[in-house]
C-alpha cells in the first residue's frame, strides 16, 4: 500500500501513515462483502482424514476485466477507475502500463507505487476492487456436461462463486460422483499447480461452508469416479443441491425378465399396465426415477424373474462399466428402500431367470409394483364364456375358468389341459388333474403366466352324443329329401 521510500525515513513517517490509512480504508483495500482477504485456510486431506491438511489462501489476485478504483494520496490526477486489460495491465495516467495480472491487491498497489514513486517523493497508493472479473473453470470426471464455464459474479452476489456452483453450472453431479476426493487444480504465477482437495460429502454431512471453497479463473475441478458404491449414499446424492435434473426423463436399457426388453425413457411418474404392454409414463416429477420405475416402464417382470440378483450395468466418464447389485425381495419383504437405486442416464438394468421360485413367493411378487397389472389367459372349450380374460398375474387355473364363468353341463370337470409358449420358443401341453378347492399347487392347480391356453373338453356323455349327432344329422337330412321327393312325385 505505501510507496517506495528511504528506509530510515520509511520507519519514522511513512508506517504511522500506512497504518491510518488501513483504518480509514478497513484494511482490505475496499474489498467488496465476501472478497475480503482472510488468512490461509485449512482444508482436511481426504486420503488421511487426520491433521494433515491443505494450505489455500482466500486473498483476490487481479486478472483481465476486473474493474478497480487507484487512489493516490492528495494526487487527484492520477486517481480513478481503471478495468485490467486483457494483456494483465493498468494503464495509468503518466506511468502508463503496469502488470497486476496474478497479484493480490496489496501487492499490486506496492508496484503502482514503485512506479510512482519515480514521479512522487512519497506516493501512497489504495487500490480498491469495484467489479470482479467473470471466473472461468474447467470441471470434468463425474458430472452431467463436462467442459469449460464462466461464472459471471453477479450471479453470485459479492462473493466469488464455489465449487458447488460451478458443478450445478456443469449439469450436476452423476451417481458414482467420488464426492470425498474432489481436486481443485489452481494455477501459479510462479508455475505449476497447486492441488486443493475438497471434501463435499463432509459439507453435505455438516453444512461445514468451509468445504465448499471460492474458486478463481482458471481453476479446473476434477470429480472422480468413486471405487464402489452405496445404496444409502445414493439418495443423499441425488437430493444435493449440485445434483442433476431429478424431472429430466432417463434413457434407459431393461433386458431379462421383463414383458417388454428394450431402451426406454423413463421419468418418475411411470407405470406399470399389461403385460407385454409398454408402461405409462408422463412427463417429470420431483422424484428422481428408478429401477423399480424402469421395470414397470418396460412392462413388468416376468414370473420367472429372479428379483434376488437384479444388476445395474452403470457406464462411468472414464469408459470403465460399473455393476451395482439389486436385491428387490429386501425392498418387499423389509422395505429397505435403498435397493429402489436411483438411476442415471443410460444405465442398463439386468433381470435373470430364477432357476425355482417358491410358490408362496411367487404369488407376493405377482402383487408387487413392478409387476403387471394384468395378463391374457385364453380359456376355451366347455366353459360359458370362452375368451381371452384379463386376469392379474399368477392367476391359479382355477381361477381362471371360474372368471370364464364356470364349466358348462357338457365339460369334462376332472382335467383340463394347459398350453403353454416357453421362453426359449418352445410349446409345452399337458394335462391337469383339477380341483377347483385346492389352493395354488403345480400339479393340481398352477399358476398361469401371459398368453396361456387352457382347454376345457367335453365329457363322455357330450362325446358320444356329438357323434351320435353327427351320424343322424346326415341321415335326417336324407330322409327328409326323400319325403319332399315323394310328396312332388304324387
Amino acid at each position: 500500500m505505501v510507496g517506495k521510500v528511504t528506509e530510515g525515513y520509511k520507519k519514522r513517517l511513512v508506517q504511522p501513515v500506512a497504518s491510518l490509512t488501513l483504518m480509514v480504508f478497513v484494511t482490505t483495500y475496499g474489498l467488496p462483502p465476501g472478497l475480503a482477504q482472510s488468512p490461509a485456510k485449512s482444508v482436511t486431506s481426504p486420503e488421511t482424514n487426520d491433521s494433515t491438511t491443505v494450505q489455500t489462501s482466500d486473498a483476490y489476485t487481479l486478472g483481465a476485466g476486473d474493474r478497480v478504483r487507484v487512489d493516490v494520496f492528495k494526487v487527484a490526477r492520477f486517481s480513478g477507475e481503471n478495468q485490467v486489460l486483457v494483456d494483465g495491465t493498468l494503464n495509468l495516467p503518466e506511468i502508463g502500463n503496469v502488470s497486476v495480472e496474478g497479484l493480490t491487491l496489496r501487492e499490486a498497489s506496492d508496484a503502482i507505487s514503485t512506479q510512482y514513486s519515480k514521479l512522487l517523493k512519497y506516493p501512497l497508493v489504495t487500490l480498491t476492487l469495484l467489479a470482479p472479473r467473470p471466473v472461468k473453470v474447467a470441471v470434468s470426471g463425474e458430472v452431467n456436461r463436462p467442459g469449460s464455464y464462466t461464472i459471471p459474479t453477479t450471479d453470485v452476489g459479492s462473493q466469488l462463486p464455489t465449487v458447488t456452483r460451478a458443478l450445478q453450472l456443469a449439469g450436476g453431479i452423476t451417481q458414482v460422483a467420488d464426492l470425498r476426493n474432489v481436486e481443485v487444480r489452481r494455477p501459479q504465477r510462479g508455475g505449476g499447480d497447486q492441488v486443493l482437495r475438497v471434501n463435499l460429502w463432509d459439507f453435505l454431512q455438516s453444512g461445514d461452508q468451509r468445504r465448499d471453497i471460492s474458486l478463481r479463473s482458471g481453476d479446473t475441478i476434477m470429480i472422480p469416479t468413486v471405487k464402489t458404491t452405496s445404496l444409502t449414499e445414493s439418495v443423499q446424492l441425488a437430493s444435493a443441491s449440485f445434483a442433476a435434473d431429478r424431472s429430466q426423463p432417463l434413457n434407459i436399457a431393461v433386458v431379462g425378465e421383463v414383458y417388454r426388453p428394450g431402451p426406454y425413457t423413463v421419468s418418475a411418474t411411470a407405470r406399470t399396465g399389461a403385460a407385454g404392454e409398454t408402461g405409462q409414463t408422463a412427463g417429470g416429477g420431483d422424484r428422481p426415477p428408478t429401477i423399480t420405475r424402469a421395470i414397470q416402464v418396460a412392462g413388468g417382470i416376468k414370473p420367472q424373474a429372479d428379483i434376488r440378483k437384479i444388476q445395474v450395468r452403470r457406464m462411468t466418464r472414464s469408459g470403465t462399466e460399473k455393476i451395482i447389485d439389486i436385491d428387490l425381495w429386501k425392498l418387499l419383504q423389509t422395505g429397505d428402500i435403498n435397493q429402489d437405486l436411483i438411476l442415471q442416464d443410460r444405465d442398463t438394468v439386468v433381470i435373470p431367470m430364477a432357476k425355482e421360485i417358491p410358490t408362496a413367493e411367487a404369488m407376493q411378487i405377482a402383487a408387487a409394483s413392478f409387476s403387471p397389472d394384468t395378463i391374457r389367459v385364453n380359456v376355451v372349450g366347455e366353459v360359458k364364456q370362452p375368451g381371452v380374460l384379463r386376469v392379474p398375474p399368477n392367476t391359479p387355473l382355477n381361477q381362471a375358468i371360474l372368471a370364464a364363468g364356470g364349466f358348462n353341463v357338457r365339460a369334462f370337470k376332472r382335467s383340463v389341459e394347459l398350453v403353454r409358449l416357453n421362453s426359449d420358443g418352445t410349446v409345452t401341453r399337458r394335462s391337469v388333474r383339477l380341483d377347483l378347492d385346492k389352493g395354488v399347487d403345480e400339479d393340481g392347480n398352477p399358476s398361469l403366466r401371459n398368453d396361456d391356453i387352457v382347454i376345457v373338453n367335453r365329457s363322455a356323455l357330450a362325446t358320444v352324443s356329438d357323434n351320435l349327432n353327427a351320424v343322424i344329422t346326415p341321415i335326417n337330412s336324407f330322409l327328409s329329401i326323400l319325403s319332399i321327393y315323394s310328396i312332388f312325385r304324387r
